[in-house]
């Protein structure tokens, strides 16, 4: 039985009979769950309006009732401003304020300052796997405007929100916003704390009607919130949001659904799940996935592509981190990959 839990907890492998088959019979596509923006309010421009107020978890649970386990992340971050204009001044506002206390005043060089603020933290001991590069991206055109996406060591991404009408501008722009969620990320309530996770459930249990017997229940949906806010303790919201996004993309697979289906405790998603890396393996076998629904009903990529490009062109432009809708895309361009070359093989030989 131990030799079997590992292949149960792998997306695109089915369990029991036909085990070397893939999901694609129980897998639902096109299963989303937007995310909420890392973005101060306004009112947290005011230097009298004290640090930003605590961020709303409870509708992570939804999902780990629903739906196994969770990515109703919609509770991340601070409210939306909903307006480019505000949008726009609360960037500018952060990036001026982290000019002064760090460079003096004058113009800052916004890429320069981002970089750099990641390599601060890792020289005050900040865990970064994989160092402090900040990469750039840009999505390749050949006139404006140009749109570019940024990640940070940790994996989240942000973009360009705004008309660019240069390259220069653009990658200008996924700095500023990258920025600004940075130094925000710093703040003592983007931290996971015993009375955060107390409110916060609390909140989830108010929300669904819960009783305070199933948080203190692993086996329970709010249970099992819990149970990941506290193996998360001491974690910065972007921290938690990097791992969420391992389950949003189960989740959007179908994976978790299948899991549950072989008999997979919530316990053992979390444990198996929380520890692994979003790596080129799990992406690889989610695109399998995309491959057999698009061999089982033509155009299913073609319709989730559409889709995914909305939701990532909205969350762009309204600021939002953008990871999830990012690695869905390169997924489905996976997948795309894949038919191609599954294509290709099967053409017949003009030799």
């Amino acid at each position: 039985m131990e030799s079997i839990r590992p292949q149960r907890l792998q997306p695109g492998i089915r369990f029991g009979a036909g085990s070397t088959g893939t999901l694609r019979s129980s897998l639902r596509p096109g299963v989303t769950v937007p995310t909420a923006p890392l973005l101060p309010p306004p009112a947290s421009l005011s230097a009298s309006s004290g640090p930003p107020p605590p961020l709303q978890l409870h509708s992570l649970h939804g999902t780990i009732g629903s739906a196994g386990l969770g990515t109703g992340v919609a509770g991340f971050g601070l409210c939306n401003p909903g307006n480019p204009a505000v949008l726009k001044e609360a960037v500018e506002a952060v990036v001026r304020s982290f000019a002064k206390h760090t460079q003096g005043y004058g113009r800052v060089n916004v890429v320069e300052a981002l970089q750099e603020f990641w390599q601060m933290k890792q020289s005050r001991g900040a865990d970064l796997r994989n160092g402090a590069l900040v990469v750039y991206e840009m999505v390749p055109s050949n006139n404006p405007p140009y749109v570019c996406y940024v990640s940070l060591p940790g994996g989240s991404c942000f973009g360009s929100f705004q008309f660019c009408p240069t390259k220069a501008e653009a990658r200008r722009s996924a700095a500023k916003i990258a920025l600004m969620n940075s130094v925000f990320n710093e703040h003592p309530s983007r931290r996971i704390t015993d009375d955060f996770i107390e409110k916060s459930v609390c909140e989830a249990l108010a929300s669904f009607n819960g009783n305070r017997e199933e948080a203190d229940n692993p086996s329970t949906g709010i249970g099992a919130f819990r149970f990941m806010l506290e193996s998360n303790k001491g974690k910065s919201m972007l921290e938690f949001q990097e791992l969420m996004t391992v389950f949003q993309l189960l989740h959007w697979n179908g994976s978790l659904k299948a899991m549950r289906e072989r008999q997979c405790s919530r316990q053992e998603v979390l444990a198996h799940y929380s520890h692994r890396a979003l790596d080129d393996d799990m992406r690889t076998q989610m695109a399998a996935d995309w491959v057999n629904r698009e061999q089982g009903v033509a155009g299913t990529i073609a319709q989730e592509v559409a889709a995914t490009d909305r939701e990532l062109e909205e969350a762009r432009l309204a600021g939002r981190e953008l990871r999830f809708h990012k690695e869905k895309k390169d997924i489905l361009m996976l997948a795309v990959g894949q038919l191609d070359a599954a294509n290709t093989a099967t053409l017949p030989s003009t030799c």
